[in-house]
């Protein structure tokens, strides 16, 4: 692990400045420039190739379509101006994973540039980033390193990838996790990529500085260290925190922050280095000659645009708009594509009058994401879709809560029930027995009962030690099986325990 800290009061002399580049993969059935299929993971290593993505001499590269559109669509989402014509550009550089040496990607005319995405943050307020650019490009191949040996696979070689690369407009860690989760959120509802870091479909880059006040006032950035090739949100959020107090460290003991690329060891919780950091001049970009430049109509852009659905923004501003839900809740319901559908079909069965939908988000994200992530591996909210529990069965128990038929506790254990067996929550109160217990007799025996058992705390309780009335509704409830209704059985106690 770790060692590393810089003093607080040294930090503080520091802003932090981020920019971040994500590369994205492009949700299409082929790849980027020929016909071999996207379906790599899983596949046996280098069988999903042809000429063309192996770099054989006399192969040509096609413009995949689908990938452009893709990445239109991406662009129109984060505000972007979609510029009228994009050109494909060699990257020169040298690598065992890219069979070409060069990889073919857009530089100075993309076809995305100048966006913004508004992020919320943990202290209720709204920042927004502005993208730079967003581009396409060709993912390379892997290396698999074993033992003395680095193999090569290049069945991911030619997949699309979108790159989306920021100002240096953030600021913490905490702000880049923000920006990365609603990012991650849009591409998902857009269904222009999976996002799925641990399958490399979503790697960050996060290039991190820190610059004095005084050079802030100036408008001076410090020297930027890129961390390269992260795949968690974690890892960006603890690459950040470390590389602040590195630089920190390094410039307080008077030295000097080196422009490299670095990685992240995961094990130790620190940066490692990788190797120098290459400038633009250093790829050698120039127009790839065996790609013709790419026109893009205004008619184009309006047709693409009419295909956008309601963004998690817009989405979440509905949801505490038209129907009253808190933000913690609805950035929650919105950050992801299955689970703002579940939520609504819910919403549609249970009612959007009387704070329904609220009470309906907090047993979402509080009791049904429980059970989620305990049945899950990690937690990603998409499994939602697969769960047994209908929506309109989550909104039938809530509704049985609220009429009281069952208490709140006895509905957690029915949701249980139904989230293992997918039955209805009506017959599960039925056939258990869980009805909610009202009436005064059964409950005034139960209370009769506990007293007997309990003398000496009901006369230190009478005496003065009024606190042992917790102890005394516990006994309640436990004695009714948790069915009793709560507020009749305070009720009765209050009245019953005074003598």
């Amino acid at each position: 692990m770790s060692t590393l800290t810089a003093a607080p009061e040294a930090i503080s002399r520091y802003e932090l400045v981020v920019g971040m580049e994500v590369h994205a993969q492009a949700l299409t059935q082929s790849k980027m420039f020929c016909r071999c299929a996207t379906d790599y993971q899983g596949a046996p290593p280098n069988t999903r190739t042809c000429p063309t993505c192996l770099a054989l001499p006399g192969a040509l590269p096609v413009i995949n379509q689908a990938a452009v559109e893709a990445t239109i669509r991406t662009g129109l989402a984060l505000n972007c101006r979609i510029n009228e014509m994009a050109v494909f550009a060699r990257k020169n550089y040298t690598y065992p994973d890219l069979p070409k040496g060069y990889q073919i990607s857009q530089y100075e005319l993309p076809l995305c540039e100048h966006g913004y995405l508004d992020i919320d943050l943990e202290d209720g307020t709204t920042r927004r980033v502005r993208i730079r650019r967003v581009h396409l490009e060709e993912d390379t191949g892997r290396s698999v390193h074993e033992g003395d040996y680095s193999l090569i696979d290049l069945n991911r070689a030619g997949v699309p990838l979108m790159e989306i690369v920021t100002e240096a407009d953030i600021h913490s860690p905490e702000e880049a996790y923000a920006y990365l989760t609603r990012l991650r959120a849009t591409l998902r509802a857009l269904g222009v990529s999976s996002g799925d870091m641990e399958k490399g479909a979503l790697r960050c880059e996060p290039n991190i500085s820190v610059r004095t006040l005084a050079q802030k006032a100036r408008g001076e950035y410090g020297v930027k260290v890129e961390v390269k090739n992260l795949n968690s949100f974690r890892a960006v959020r603890s690459s950040i925190a470390y590389e602040l107090e590195r630089q920190v460290k390094v410039l307080e003991a008077g030295g000097v922050v080196e422009q490299v690329n670095m990685g992240w060891d995961e094990a130790r919780q620190r940066t490692v280095l990788q190797r120098g950091k290459e400038d633009a001049h250093d790829y050698r970009y120039f127009p790839d000659p065996d790609l013709p430049p790419l026109r893009i109509s205004r008619e184009e852009v309006a047709r693409l645009a009419a295909t956008l659905p309601e963004l998690p923004a817009a989405k979440r501003n509905r949801y505490e708009q038209a129907w009253g839900v808190r933000r913690v809740e609805a950035n929650v319901l919105t950050s992801e594509a299955a689970v703002a559908h579940y939520f609504e079909e819910a919403v549609a069965a249970y009612g959007e009058g009387d704070g329904k939908p609220q009470r309906l988000a907090t047993w979402m994200t509080g009791e049904l994401f429980r059970l989620l992530y305990a049945d899950g591996d990690g937690q990603d909210l998409r499994q939602i879709a697969a769960i047994k529990i209908r929506p309109a069965d989550f909104a039938a128990l809530i509704k049985l809560v609220d009429a009281k038929v069952i208490n709140p506790n006895t509905g957690k254990k029915v949701l249980e029930i139904m989230y293992a067996t997918g039955d209805d929550p009506h017959t599960i109160v039925a056939r258990e027995g869980l009805g909610m217990v009202s009436d005064a007799s059964v409950i005034d025996e139960a209370i009769g009962a506990i007293f007997a058992a309990n003398a000496a705390e009901l006369a230190r309780y009478r005496a003065g030690e009024e606190k042992l009335f917790g102890f005394f509704m516990g006994q309640v409830m436990r004695a009714t099986k948790g069915k009793a209704d709560p507020a009749a059985a305070k009720a009765r106690l209050e009245e019953l325990i005074k003598g």
